[in-house]
């Protein structure tokens, strides 16, 4: 009990520490904001006192002295707020976590850039428009409030089947749960072992076959790769009453076996991004238990495995909140809306993907521009009471996975240990969703060998890089270390994507060469062409 009451102790006076030293820093700025100011006032050239952001890169906001010193105040104000919350870490990180969230939630919500009298920029168009941006922008929140979202495109920018998700290819397998699609070859010879694609259903599958020039399924096929995917439906009242293990038996298991069947090849090679990898490592642990070795190599795009380190997404599940979700669910049809998990991605990059098009599409009037991705974000899915339940409280709040015989999928326990396959495995520096030093544990946690790749950029835009476009970098590392930061102290930087790494190891996974197999067979046959009929569902 003493310990305890010590430990407590040193943990509240290092945070009234911490507090104190963030409301010194700030005085310190404040004055020197001041200073900076009057110097500038008798025509003398300053230094910023505080770095800036993107919200703030209009020439307006530097040649504007009252602009100029409201930023400059406003960034002082936010890191004081964040650097306090900062003080409660040392007392209870849960509760640091959730306050540091929420307190750069209200910073980032106050910003001047959001308001119309305090943006130049905004205050400009008004001038220079006569206030016809302020009408368009009032039109631009009608239509907005009717969708009952924010638009981050332009309405009509892009059409799945014709822009978006256009890689060749024919459905060759239908059940309530998922179709099954099989891409066209555009090579003479292919690999004789097949790719399975598994998405996250909580989004639609072409989040990896964009426009033709960011789709990861067409840079696979033109490498010679025979690839499937899987297309989830957007649930209904036809599905809800499916269970995690039905998910694992309609969509993975029934997947493999329709690809073996078609290709004639025994084993497999998956692909999972984000829930698809983590119903991807429930499905390989399974497989180990009852002795299948039907997939020959996996990889991983942003999934978790340990869910102690699940990114700020934590903040929205706790017991209180996940009571709360199962009751609007319940009141909901059985399902949870896609606005609602697309609103709570959106807060976890507020400044990015709200506040950006708050100021763009309200106060500046404008159109949102086109950009697949962000269409694609736009493009939600329902998801499933039951299926959403369990992951939530066995995965997040109990954090099982990692456990031997945590998780029972069809009446046998699954331990990630016992799978040994082959492991790619991809994190991303700035993913809120998937934190990358939580996805470095797969390599202790798999019985396999893992080869872990880092690259820059978040959840989405970190994985879909398309070589041809020449942006980010990545690190690889060999070493054995446990520690991530040591890893990434001694990995070697590659500028470009990490794609060309992945498709070199996927070849020495992928067999023989051999002559492209049908588009499915007598006892599958081709049903439609791609996209297909579940990704257009509403």
């Amino acid at each position: 009990m003493w310990e305890s009451f010590f430990n407590y102790m040193n943990s509240t006076v290092a945070a009234i520490g911490r507090a104190q030293e963030a409301s010194m820093i700030a005085a310190l700025r404040n004055m020197e904001l001041t200073a900076n100011t009057y110097a500038r006032m008798w025509g003398l050239d300053t230094e910023e006192v505080i770095q800036t952001d993107r919200r703030f890169k209009d020439d307006a906001w530097q040649e504007n002295l009252t602009a100029d010193v409201m930023k400059q105040a406003y960034l002082i104000t936010a890191r004081w707020m964040e650097d306090f919350a900062d003080g409660l870490e040392t007392i209870d990180p849960q509760i640091h976590q959730r306050t540091k969230f929420w307190t750069k939630q209200i910073a980032d919500g106050l910003s001047p850039s959001n308001f119309a009298l305090t943006n130049p920029v905004v205050m400009q168009e008004t001038i220079s428009t006569g206030g016809a941006n302020l009408a368009r922008g009032m039109q631009n929140l009608l239509n907005d409030m009717q969708k009952g979202r924010i638009s981050q495109v332009s309405e009509g920018s892009f059409e799945v089947g014709k822009d978006l998700a256009i890689t060749p290819g024919e459905v060759v397998y239908r059940n309530p749960l998922i179709e099954l699609i099989q891409y066209s070859p555009t090579t003479e010879k292919i690999y004789e072992i097949p790719i399975l694609a598994i998405p996250p259903w909580i989004n639609k599958y072409y989040v990896m076959d964009l426009s033709p020039e960011n789709s990861l399924y067409k840079y696979l096929v033109e490498a010679g790769f025979t690839v499937f995917t899987i297309s989830w439906k957007n649930p209904d009242e036809s599905v809800l009453d499916l269970e995690w293990d039905d998910y694992v038996e309609m969509g993975p298991l029934d997947a493999l076996r329709v690809i073996k069947d078609i290709t004639g090849s025994e084993r497999v090679n998956t692909v999972g991004y984000c829930l698809g990898g983590i119903i991807q490592q429930v499905t390989l642990a399974y497989l180990a238990r009852i002795g299948d070795d039907t997939v020959n190599s996996a990889t991983y795009f942003a999934t978790h495995q340990d869910f102690s380190n699940a990114g700020d997404v934590t903040v929205f599940i706790s017991k209180p909140e996940v009571e709360y979700l199962e009751w609007l669910m319940n009141t909901s049809g059985g399902y949870l809306d896609g606005r609602n998990m697309a609103a709570t991605f959106s807060m976890l990059r507020a400044n990015d993907l709200l506040w950006n098009y708050v100021v763009n599409n309200y106060l500046m009037g404008k159109q949102p521009p086109a950009f697949d991705l962000l269409y694609w974000n736009s493009d939600g899915t329902r998801v499933p009471g039951r299926v959403h339940s369990f992951l939530v409280r066995e995965f997040f709040l109990k954090n099982k996975l990692k456990e031997p015989n945590g998780i029972t999928v069809k009446g046998v326990g699954v331990d990630l240990g016992q799978i040994t396959t082959p492991t790619y495995t991809v994190a991303a520096t700035a993913d809120h969703i998937v934190p990358w030093h939580g996805t470095f544990l797969m390599r202790e946690l798999l019985g396999g060998p893992v080869r872990f790749i880092l690259t820059s950029g978040g959840h989405i835009a970190g994985i879909i890089n398309h070589p041809a476009k020449g942006k980010r970098e990545y690190w690889t590392n060999d070493s054995d270390t446990t520690d991530p930061e040591e890893w990434l102290e001694g990995a070697a930087d590659h500028k470009g994507s990490w794609w060309v790494d992945w498709v070199p190891w996927l070849e020495g996974h992928s067999g023989k060469e051999i002559s492209p197999p049908s588009i499915g067979n007598k006892e599958y046959k081709p049903i439609t062409s791609a996209p297909g009929a579940y990704v257009l569902e509403v």
